[in-house]
């Protein structure tokens, strides 16, 4: 079965240490995605991009740096893609996804895990369902490095980023045979 994320019911949220005193969160307004599974509804495959551009912290100036060439630089790199390479089952509709992460151009490994809610038919007839997933990387494997050290030797962005991501997708048509 194919699936489409449904980017108006979906969240990609992350959030950074600050200063190393204080933690910035934010979130991609806009996303698109696809996900594909067996005829049991275990995924099998999973290719999302997000729009680097729709970043939001909630501070204009700090989302204009972050669309910058200093971090995103979205307009040389629109899209943040994820395609899964492998998903491996833990039981109880949890999984670990492995997959390419590409951000800025630069493509890497990353790995986590996924609860999958029972599909279920909306009121207006389409059958959906849910995930939420978190996990963790390093901008700078990334080649988002742009920092300041402060005076006592903190950074004043963290290099860790952590990320959750709470998604809806609605059944694609089947294709008429």
């Amino acid at each position: 079965m194919h699936w489409n994320l449904d980017s108006s019911h979906s969240t990609v949220a992350f959030s950074v240490r600050h200063m190393g005193v204080f933690t910035v969160r934010g979130q991609f307004k806009r996303l698109r995605g696809t996900v594909k599974t067996d005829s049991n509804g275990v995924p099998q495959q999973i290719e999302a991009f997000i729009e680097a551009a729709s970043i939001e912290t909630g501070e204009p100036q700090r989302d204009a740096h972050l669309r910058s060439p200093d971090f995103l630089d979205a307009e040389n790199y629109p899209e943040i893609r994820f395609s899964s390479r492998q998903i491996e089952p833990l039981g109880e509709r949890r999984y670990r996804v492995l997959g390419d992460l590409t951000i800025r151009g630069v493509t890497r490994p990353v790995s986590f895990e996924a609860e999958v809610s029972p599909s279920l038919k909306d009121p207006w007839g389409f059958v959906r369902t849910g995930a939420s997933a978190s996990g963790v990387l390093n901008r700078k494997e990334f080649g988002l490095t742009w920092n300041q050290v402060l005076e006592f030797g903190a950074l004043l962005v963290g290099e860790e980023v952590r990320f959750t991501l709470d998604v809806e997708a609605v059944a694609a048509a089947e294709p008429a045979l």
